[in-house]
């Protein structure tokens, strides 16, 4: 097959490529802005029919929440028109889409794990445009899979565990949320995701892919410094009304797995085993 992955500079663009050699009956199209604007109705088009693309996985977004209350044009291009785009252009070529979704389409108001088919409702501009990508991606294309994932960290790119990382070297102490409930995501398991679907044949629908188990923004950072060594800094838990932010953040988004795991038969880590794996990646001596 050839397939596009949008987005390529990215956390999860990055792991696609880097776990690409492992799929190497494919041929791989790795775009990000200079390559190819996805926003650019046209250029999308052509591409797509130029290159034969048999898939388009789409990692690109507008992922800046507190920013996007201010840019709610750029924000709304990019997860909203743009996928609408990418799925016009695969269902005109017979193509297949995978497209990458949030948790933030949930208000975060649950109390037990968000499955598939519970009602959206997001409560931000960045969770409202990511919903009417989705939207557009399930109208647009008939051969499409929308993954919704949550708390995204790897070895590439700007994230919280590499924030954390820095911060806990640089304080003494340190504040983090604890009264947000979700699960960290390691990006190189959710290429690996991408992959399983790929090599057993897109199923459409809508799926959720997080790593297992349940945590704090607190238990996240405390778990990072213990894991790198880190013991100069008292890390403290805050309420969220503490650390004030633009856009509200969901207290609660814990998503439901099981479905992706059925479909495809895969395994997910606990999230603090893939924790450890990225920071061995990092070279961080455990």
């Amino acid at each position: 097959m050839n397939i596009l992955i949008t987005g390529a500079n990215g956390q999860l663009g990055n792991e696609m490529r880097d776990l690409s050699a492992g799929h190497s009956q494919h041929s791989y199209f790795f775009t990000d802005v200079q390559e190819l604007d996805i926003c650019d109705e046209q250029g999308v088009r052509a591409y797509v029919k130029n290159h034969h693309i048999d898939l388009i996985v789409n990692c690109a977004a507008y992922t800046a929440v507190d920013k996007a209350e201010d840019n709610s044009d750029l924000c709304d291009k990019l997860n909203h028109l743009a996928p609408a785009y990418l799925a016009d252009a695969a269902e005109a070529c017979g193509a297949s889409l995978i497209h990458i979704s949030t948790d933030y389409v949930f208000d975060g108001t649950a109390h037990i794990p968000y499955t598939e088919d519970v009602e959206p409702c997001p409560n931000s501009v960045y969770g409202s445009t990511k919903l009417a990508g989705e939207q557009e991606v399930m109208r647009r294309c008939s051969r499409a899979m929308i993954i919704r994932t949550a708390w995204l960290y790897s070895e590439y790119g700007n994230n919280f565990v590499k924030t954390m990382l820095r911060l806990g070297r640089e304080r003494e102490t340190l504040g983090v949320v604890f009264d947000q409930i979700g699960t960290p995501t390691y990006a190189g398991d959710l290429a690996k995701a991408i992959y399983a679907a790929i090599e057993q044949g897109l199923v459409p629908g809508i799926y959720h892919f997080s790593n297992e188990g349940v945590c704090s923004w607190y238990d996240f950072t405390v778990a990072i410094h213990r894991l790198a060594g880190i013991t100069t800094c008292k890390v403290s838990p805050l309420h969220t009304d503490e650390y004030p932010a633009k856009a509200p953040r969901p207290h609660y988004s814990v998503l439901d797995k099981t479905k992706i795991k059925q479909t495809f038969g895969i395994d997910i880590p606990h999230w603090e085993t893939s924790l450890e794996n990225c920071l061995q990646k990092l070279n961080i001596e455990l």
